[in-house]
């Protein structure tokens, strides 16, 4: 065979991969910044209107330029929701709405505004006191139910209460509320733990009147129990959502008269943090 033909195939070969070499050493940088496929500057406005006719409930309106996704905070964790979205707000109070505009590329802004509700819906209103617990005045509208002679106790902490222990002692709290006959009313609560073991975690509704230094028990109507395998692991949300046990959170009485809403909690070990109680609620179910 020719040298010199091998030779001059080698070296055009050598050539064309250098070439290549430098086309794409000259090519852009993968980066996505300026490419239009991300946008850092998204607008998270939005728009809180009253809806008419309607008790306590607001339209929030986002607006949709360059916006692909949104979620809104109305004072209970960011939920992923629509660009419209309707509200309804039962209790008077000043809110913190939080709008999150998600764009391109997944970049996301956020806009928060105060909106003051003026009057509680007189039907579906909240019937507990210092249910949010925003000052220690709150939770002195509720009553400590010592059960055990130590270990378990509620604390306020601004902006929640919190109970704590273990050693399988247990302490409750408690309000006593006005219901009317053959109405039907619902009592939820949000909670969060890092995860307790061997803890329960009760809600009671009922007309037993609690008693100093006894135990409370009846009808169970929402719970975390561990042995039924919620409160096991960190958890947070509605108790009607992140519960396991209990007869429903849905109350009727044949009689009026005053009831008890009882919350009880203890147990081996109820968790590093122990368990957080915020917005109890009591109201007449629409």
């Amino acid at each position: 065979m020719n040298m010199k033909i091998i030779f001059n195939k080698y070296a055009y070969v050598v050539l064309l991969v250098l070439g290549l070499g430098t086309i794409i050493g000259c090519q852009p940088n993968d980066s996505v910044e300026g490419n239009g496929l991300s946008d850092a500057n998204v607008d998270a406005s939005f728009t809180i209107t009253p809806v008419e006719g309607a008790v306590n409930t607001y339209l929030l309106e986002s607006q949709t330029t360059n916006v692909i996704a949104s979620k809104w905070d109305i004072g209970e964790g960011s939920y992923v929701g629509k660009m419209t979205e309707k509200i309804y707000l039962p209790d008077a109070g000043t809110y913190t709405i939080t709008h999150t505009s998600i764009g391109r590329g997944g970049e996301s802004n956020s806009l928060s505004k105060e909106l003051i509700v003026a009057e509680s819906d007189p039907v579906a209103g909240n019937l507990l006191k210092g249910s949010k617990f925003e000052s220690v005045d709150d939770f002195n509208e509720w009553t400590i139910l010592n059960i055990s002679a130590s270990g378990a106790a509620w604390s306020y902490i601004p902006g929640y209460i919190n109970i704590s222990g273990g050693g399988w002692s247990q302490q409750g709290i408690y309000q006593a509320v006005e219901v009317e006959a053959n109405k039907n009313y619902k009592v939820d609560m949000k909670v969060w733990g890092d995860g307790s073991s061997n803890t329960w975690f009760e809600v009671y509704v009922s007309k037993t009147v609690p008693v100093q230094n006894n135990d409370y028990s009846g009808d169970i109507r929402m719970a975390l129990n561990t042995w039924a395998g919620c409160g096991t692991s960190a958890f947070t949300g509605k108790l009607s959502a992140v519960g396991c046990s209990g007869s429903g959170n849905i109350v009727n009485f044949s009689e009026a008269g005053t009831v008890y809403i009882v919350i009880k909690c203890g147990g081996e070990n109820i968790g590093s943090s122990g368990i957080n109680v915020d917005n109890v609620e009591f109201r007449g179910s629409l």
